[in-house]
């Protein structure tokens, strides 16, 4: 009989035990190991089968569990000591604090942090893979921190899918329903009790009401829109059913909901609780973009215009983009967007046109019949970067059209390399043991992870004990996992017997896992099955293989991927040595990267963004075998992994993945496995421990979240919240004065130009030291001498008289003439030796500018 309504009774627990309840609803408990070990110690059983879920471990209790509980004074005591634990870390100074003491009135007093999506924990299945999980530790990190973000998010239904295969290796896809409140989350309430909300108005005069759900990340709350509320109409409930899922339109309801919703939660967050508003807006994505657009209309009833609102919005905004690919962008039809900002929902103050333009690809190669919210997100960001050195030089080189007639170098995106949250990824018992002995967590990273270069503080046999025992523990869930995948699949106890031979804790573990979109190549290691099969089964060097990821529901050329995969590792001559873990996760994924002893990575470059996978192995003692690619083409010294050689240049894809494939075995075979296997006589590999010594001691401090977040704050947080403020006072002074100034820019450009240029000062036989004088003789038209930066851009050549790397010098005002001519002069030190070569040219110039592209207007010579 199916039930016409659904809700979930609470646990009341008794007095002494009510400090549990904030234990269990505030997410520090999802990277604070002893808060679990105190849920854990309650029930050990019960823990188990509620997969680590203090909330449901709770609301499992019965009555006389909680009462004889309340009568244990020593278990009273540590609810006590965790509670006054907890209360510490969420009000006492931390870094950020001490940042603020130092530095005065510079760093934000809030930041907003928006993403489409959050890995917190897999407790809150509210991520589907790196976006999510690099948020999540983003929000973490910043608790740690104690800086004051706040994050946004929507909270879906069925969050992304749970991952199942049919017998004969084809994914499948359920959503299983989320109760929110069954989940560490507090629905946010108006003075009268009431949940609070926002409204947004969609064609057809339909609206659109979401409810704030906030879940306690540490210090950082992050608020979470739900549209299935009873306000909405069938079809507005399902805005928020799920990540990532259903077609455009779906998409585009979302991504307004994120974006313009999330603003409005903010405001709404910020009335209730007294929190700041937020000083700065972070984009995590272009998802959401439609952020910018909100803050505009609230700024247009203030009683700006549209230009001047942007110019107040985009020096608070930072863009971070992930895709190293257009096709990775969302890009949504102009007449849809129409009908979501024209109309009957034309924000007031807000033209249509103007934010269609906001999306517009109206540059070399774009197409103008569509909306890109990357474009957006670039256009109203101040400040934007990519995700790693190498992914911001493939950023600069995809949008260089947004800013045409600058060299791609000087597109004004830059880089912030993502970092992990160690304490939820580094194994307990390897943490504890860092903690002991070396005084290292992840704040004092940068100092106490050079203690690993000393074995006398962790002895060559006790390290390796260490690598042995994390692997046996992902054996043992490994082998439950490709148990209960079978029985899944459909087959009977009796069938099953040799999954008690699947892995070995004495086998050299080479782990993958991540989503299956076809550039992550998950079966590049199937090139040769032959090959591959022969390094499986060797007789002294035997490898053994741990495989996981999802496919995108709709992409069904990654579930052949992944089912030509399942389909080799279903071969009973080498099933245990490879398998295929569905379903991967957070919780999966904790015990995965500690037991693996190397990470393979195999994209194809350039196109993984950043990665951060193989840092959560490195962080655990695992040694990286990877492309250079991402992180890995900044990080990879020679001692810490190994580089795949790379076929670039190779047009043909098949024989592209043939030679890089090979290039992979030949690794393994020679390098990797003979190194693990080279034993001394007490049967420890030293040359293979000081590669794991050496990774973390080197690349431990690198890939710490905490140095990311502190990157985040000194070069873009902090800058942007000091141009936010100048743009807004006394009562957008600034922001009016700037944008009128770059409507005059934009108008009298065409009147811009060089128009001779003069040097001097060498002779036939020039000489480092010599100095190049440059004179050069420009028309400003209606512009002044201080609307322009007259620059010399000058370096080494090529044969073709291309600058490869080069410097600026501004030339100084040396002369006016009539009829808005003037000249500019300088000198200029030559400092290398070989072909070199200059250029002269005119850009913008004012103090509310922050980067010399940000108009993409250029006059060059």
């Amino acid at each position: 009989m199916r039930a016409i309504r659904r809700f979930t009774v609470r646990t009341v627990l008794p007095a002494p035990l009510a400090a549990l309840d904030e234990l269990a609803q505030n997410l520090r408990w999802s990277w604070h190991a002893p808060t679990r070990e105190l849920f854990a110690s309650i029930d050990p059983e019960l823990w188990a089968d509620v997969k680590g879920d203090p909330v449901a471990l709770v609301a499992a209790l019965g009555g006389d569990r909680l009462a004889a509980l309340a009568r244990d004074e020593a278990f009273v005591g540590r609810v006590r000591a965790a509670s006054d634990d907890l209360h510490r870390y969420l009000h006492d100074p931390l870094w950020y604090q001490g940042q603020v003491s130092a530095s005065g009135d510079v760093l934000p007093r809030a930041v907003a942090y928006f993403s489409p999506e959050f890995g917190i924990t897999s407790v809150l299945p509210q991520y589907s893979g790196g976006l999510g999980i690099l948020a999540g530790d983003h929000l973490k990190s910043a608790s740690d921190l104690g800086v004051p973000i706040v994050g946004v998010g929507l909270l879906y239904g069925a969050g992304y899918f749970r991952q199942a295969l049919t017998r004969d290796g084809w994914q499948v896809e359920s959503y299983p329903l989320l109760d929110p409140d069954g989940l560490p989350l507090a629905i946010l309430r108006e003075d009268d009790g009431t949940p609070a909300s926002v409204s947004l108005a969609l064609p057809g005069g339909r609206r659109l009401v979401a409810h704030i759900w906030v879940a306690a990340v540490g210090r950082v709350p992050l608020l979470l829109l739900d549209s299935n509320v009873p306000e909405n109409d069938e079809q507005a409930r399902k805005v928020t059913d799920r990540l990532y899922g259903g077609g455009g339109e779906h998409r585009l309801q979302q991504e307004l909901l994120l974006g313009v919703g999330g603003v409005r939660a903010l405001r709404t967050w910020s009335r209730l609780t007294g929190a700041p508003e937020p000083e700065v807006y972070h984009t995590n994505e272009g998802h959401a973009g439609f952020l910018g657009v909100e803050r505009i209309r609230e700024l247009a009833a203030d009683g700006l215009t549209m230009e001047e609102a942007a110019e107040a919005v985009r020096a608070a905004t930072v863009f971070t983009t992930h895709t190293p690919v257009p096709a990775g962008i969302d890009r949504f039809p102009r007449d849809l967007v129409s009908q979501y900002f024209g109309g009957d929902n034309a924000m007031p103050g807000v033209p249509l046109e103007r934010v269609l333009a906001l999306g517009a690809e109206d540059y070399e190669g774009g197409d103008p019949t569509v909306f890109n919210m990357a474009v957006m997100g670039l256009r109203l960001g101040g400040r934007a970067n990519g995700v790693s050195l190498l992914h911001g030089q493939v950023s600069r080189q995809m949008f260089e059209g947004l800013w045409p007639g600058f060299d791609a170098r000087e597109v004004p995106i830059t880089s912030v390399t993502n970092g992990v949250h160690s304490p939820t990824w580094v194994a307990p018992r390897l943490a504890d043991l860092q903690s002991e002995r070396l005084g290292l967590d992840e704040l004092t990273a940068a100092t106490a992870s050079s203690g690993w270069l000393d074995p006398a503080k962790v002895s060559d046999v006790e390290l390796w004990q260490m690598r042995r025992t994390l692997r046996g523990e992902l054996v043992d869930e490994a082998r439950r996992r490709v148990y209960s995948s079978w029985r899944e699949r459909g087959a009977s106890p009796a069938e099953l017997g040799w999954v008690d031979e699947v892995l070995s804790p004495d086998v050299l573990t080479i782990g993958f896992a991540r989503r299956v979109p076809t550039y992550k190549r998950l079966t590049l290691m199937l090139r040769d099955p032959v090959r591959l099969k022969e390094l499986l089964l060797h007789p002294e060097r035997p490898v053994q293989l741990v495989v996981a990821g999802k496919s995108h529901p709709a992409d069904d050329s990654g579930k052949r991927l992944i089912q030509q995969l399942v389909r080799f590792a279903d071969d009973p001559a080498v099933r245990h040595r490879i398998v295929f873990l569905p379903n991967y996760d957070i919780g999966m994924a904790q015990s995965l990267y500690p037991g693996c002893d190397v990470w393979l990575n195999n994209p194809l470059r350039p196109l993984e963004a950043s990665g951060t996978s193989g840092m959560k192995s490195a962080l655990n003692g695992g040694l990286n075998l990877s492309i250079e690619d991402g992180w890995w083409a900044e990080w990879y010294d020679g001692e810490n992994g190994w580089g795949i050689p790379t076929a670039d240049g190779v047009d043909d894809p098949d024989r592209r993945d043939d030679l890089e494939a090979a290039a992979l075995y030949d690794l393994v075979e020679a390098q990797v496995a003979t190194r693990f296997y080279e034993r001394n006589g007490e049967g420890v590999p030293l040359r293979w421990l000081e590669m794991v010594r050496h990774t973390l001691a080197t690349l431990g401090p690198k890939v710490q979240a905490t140095r990311m977040v502190t990157e985040y704050v000194q070069g873009l947080y902090a800058p942007a919240a000091q141009a936010g403020r100048t743009l807004v006072a006394d009562g957008y002074t600034a922001a009016r004065e700037l944008a009128g100034w770059k409507a005059d820019v934009r108008s009298g450009w065409p009147g811009v130009r060089v128009d001779h240029v003069e040097s001097g000062g060498i002779g036939d036989a020039v000489q480092v030291g010599d100095h190049l004088g440059v004179r050069a003789y420009v028309s400003l038209g209606a512009l002044a001498p201080e609307d322009v930066d007259v620059q010399v851009v000058h370096g080494r050549v090529t044969e073709h008289d291309l600058i490869e790397e080069f410097t600026v010098d501004s030339l100084a005002l040396a002369e006016s003439y009539e009829a808005g001519r003037h000249a500019f002069a300088g000198d200029l030190r030559l400092e290398t030796s070989g072909p070199f070569g200059y250029t002269v040219r005119i850009v913008p110039k004012h103090r509310g500018v922050a980067s010399v592209a940000e108009l993409g207007l250029v006059a060059n010579a």
